[in-house]
């Protein structure tokens, strides 16, 4: 069986943590490198039910893509949800790795999945943020076109389908949709490279009341699709990933974490 470490090694080819944003803090964050590891658990989160998930399941790590420390932890208790989830992972034993920035980044991560459940081909970076180790590049967001343009009400039908939402925010700006950019989490800041790449249509979350009057203004179809479900997208592929490289290995998604946002 492998190691926590052994894990993270290969977690680190496929999604290299040096490529993480600045403000991020990805990585190996909890437990010991040396524990050997026969089941996983493959979460967006790592929520106290997800820790208990795990628990149940067996798992001696969890991989997550939101980091389960994002801020650093000034006090460790129980009465506080963090200090909670990290005296019940030490506790019981679990490990934590989390694949953040860096994996919205890579190839094959967040965004490319996002683009593909957002019906789109032709897919480029929609914003180059550098080169790794290898030579590859990598950025956060996505541009493609649909196969056949559609009325955006259609395509806000295409993305219910796709994303599984609880709800859809969004601005018509009266555009058909062609040409899109998708980028999975909080990517409202980008709506300039948006337009720099002759979008008519931009797919994210958390976009705040300015970002969808902007975009009104200037012309761009907005939907904010909620951060879970632009994001969630992955953790299939985390299993997959993790399959391959550990056959051996017992791994699979969490079945209790979903979407916690609804609309009345």
């Amino acid at each position: 069986m492998p190691t926590v470490s052994e894990i993270e090694r290969v977690l680190d080819e496929k999604a290299p943590f040096h490529i993480q944003m600045s403000f991020d803090n990805a990585g190996f964050l909890v437990g010991d490198g040396a524990k050997l590891v026969n089941r996983i658990l493959v979460a967006l989160d790592i929520t106290e039910e997800v820790i208990a998930e795990a628990k149940e399941f067996g798992a001696e790590l969890i991989v997550s893509h939101h980091p389960v420390i994002f801020f650093p932890a000034k006090r460790v208790r129980a009465e506080d949800p963090l200090g909670r989830k990290l005296i019940c992972l030490v506790k019981n034993d679990i490990a934590a790795i989390c694949c953040h920035t860096n994996l919205d980044a890579v190839a094959g991560g967040v965004n490319d999945i996002l683009a593909e459940r957002a019906g789109l081909t032709h897919v480029e970076q929609l914003h180059q943020d550098g080169v790794d180790g290898e030579g590859r590049p990598y950025g956060i967001g996505r541009v493609g076109e649909l196969t056949q343009p559609m009325p955006f009400a259609d395509y806000l039908a295409f993305l219910k389908r796709n994303l599984d939402p609880n709800g859809l925010r969004y601005v018509d700006a009266g555009k058909l949709v062609r040409r899109v950019a998708v980028g999975g989490g909080a990517c409202a800041n980008m709506i300039e490279d948006v337009l720099a790449k002759g979008c008519d249509t931009f797919v994210t979350s958390d976009v705040k009341y300015d970002g969808f009057l902007d975009a009104k203004a200037l012309g761009l179809n907005l939907v904010d699709a909620g951060h879970f479900p632009t994001e969630d997208v992955v953790c299939p592929q985390l299993v997959d990933w993790l399959k391959e490289a550990f056959p051996e290995v017992e791994v699979r998604k969490s079945e209790r974490h979903y979407e916690v946002i609804c609309y009345g």
